[in-house]
């Protein structure tokens, strides 16, 4: 079975990895900031953010059906 060597990129130099240069870094950093500014700027929807104060809210005790100072209605399902 032959050894097979890892080929070094076309644009690389020798004994350089390849990358990308700081100003090709940055451009792409200013599109992805432009692209998703639109995004960060709508905010979360109401109802992920009713979700997620539900999740704040502390558990339940299963052992008292205490729920942190929220009342639990018993609806006879149980």
């Amino acid at each position: 079975m032959k050894d097979v060597k890892p080929q070094a990129s076309k644009n690389a130099a020798p004994g350089k990895q390849g990358g990308l240069n700081a100003e090709i870094q940055s451009r792409i950093g200013h599109q992805l900031r432009a692209m998703y500014d639109d995004i960060v700027r709508q905010g979360v929807p109401d109802r992920f953010a009713d979700l997620i104060r539900k999740l704040d809210l502390p558990e339940a005790d299963p052992q008292t059906g205490n729920t942190g100072g929220q009342t639990v209605k018993n609806d006879g399902r149980e």
